[in-house]
């Protein structure tokens, strides 16, 4: 009877492994057997944005440990690149109940949502890095989790932080943070077309929108179109880029300016469209992390943040108002007149006009 060997990285248990498929191999003589150096879990659910600016993680231990095994457990499993990440688990009852009887080399959770703190501490694991439940709420497993815990809580620490998020991270799991990049499929693949971008032109992406939470950071319609006026008159291809909550806006913005608006797509075919452009504009947004992730030119719009939390890898700028901004953190302005009026559109064109040229 042939035999199996469970330690190997293509193995799966439940259904053939790979090389057996295309090769026909088994356990018992397999050329292609990798045992697993660490196997490692990484808790991270939140917001799309978050869960690819966790990437480098990713990159970082497969450097250290070759022919390690990466679980990640997250909200959103499609954002994730499944080609570098072994193994993707949405968050529900069933990946739950698999992981607290999984074992681990190393357990990481980087959220602070209780019940990911809750799994970090069920989960068994030789080493544990970032938040656990402690008296019913999440708080450090240790002292290298109190910094990115800390900024977390007051606004002061918070402003005082001059590390960026991938350094925080790396920080908190005992890593050096060297650059790494994000991790993103741009999905070339899926076949997706683009006949009415002007490919003989430089693409500039105007993200408009920013989201529900912080609506403090949104800059004006109006800033937007004249924007993208003053680029078409300079001969750049202008594409205007959101969801189908920005849906409403893009129309407005493209009705006065000019700009062209191909209208708002499923997550990969999005990603993708982005993929088309030389230099994004955007806020501080999903849109921020999907441009850095492609590795695209970015110029970056920011108001109620620390400007040290953003990595932009050498290809972009940060802009931020003339007036002083009173809302950190917040997602309602405190005078009721957004500073994002005070970033005017010629700050930010002579941005782009620096970033297009590096």
């Amino acid at each position: 009877m042939n035999f199996f060997k469970p330690d190997c990285l293509h193995f799966k248990g439940d259904v053939p492994c790979n090389p057996h498929k295309q090769h026909g191999y088994h356990c018992d003589n397999c050329v292609a057997y990798t045992p697993i150096s660490k196997r490692i879990l990484i808790i991270k659910l939140g917001a799309i944005g978050d869960v690819i600016r966790t990437t480098p993680l990713v990159t970082k231990y497969k450097t250290i440990y070759p022919n390690c095994k990466i679980t990640w457990l997250t909200m959103t499993p499609a954002i994730l690149p499944k080609g570098q990440i072994d193994e993707i688990l949405k968050f529900d009852y069933a990946s739950a109940m698999y992981l607290q009887h999984a074992e681990f080399d190393i357990a990481i959770n980087l959220d602070k949502e209780k019940e990911a703190s809750a799994l970090l501490l069920t989960v068994k694991a030789k080493e544990k890095y970032g938040y656990v439940l402690k008296d019913n709420v999440s708080q450090p497993m240790n002292e290298l989790a109190n910094h990115k815990f800390h900024t977390g809580l007051f606004d002061d620490v918070s402003k005082a932080n001059t590390m960026n998020y991938c350094q925080e991270i790396f920080q908190l799991c005992d890593l050096e943070y060297n650059g790494e990049p994000y991790l993103l499929d741009n999905h070339a693949d899926k076949g997706f077309t683009w006949p009415q971008i002007d490919r003989t032109k430089k693409i500039i992406g105007l993200n408009t929108g920013c989201g529900d939470r912080w609506t403090t950071r949104l800059w004006p319609k109006h800033y937007f179109a004249e924007l993208a006026k003053q680029l078409l008159a300079e001969g750049y291809e202008v594409l205007l880029l959101g969801g189908e909550q920005e849906d409403p806006r893009n129309k407005e913005i493209q009705a006065a300016s000019g700009a062209k608006y191909l209208g708002f797509f499923p997550l990969p075919q999005f990603i993708n469209l982005i993929d088309q452009c030389d230099l994004v504009v955007t806020q501080v947004t999903m849109g921020m992390h999907l441009t850095l992730g492609l590795q695209k030119k970015i110029v970056l719009m920011n108001n109620i943040f620390n400007s040290n939390e953003f990595d932009l890898f050498g290809n972009g700028e940060i802009v931020a108002p003339d007036k002083e901004c009173l809302c950190f953190y917040r997602g309602q302005c405190v005078t009721g007149v957004s500073c994002m009026n005070d970033l005017p559109v010629e700050k930010v064109l002579a941005a782009l006009h620096r970033t297009i040229m590096l």
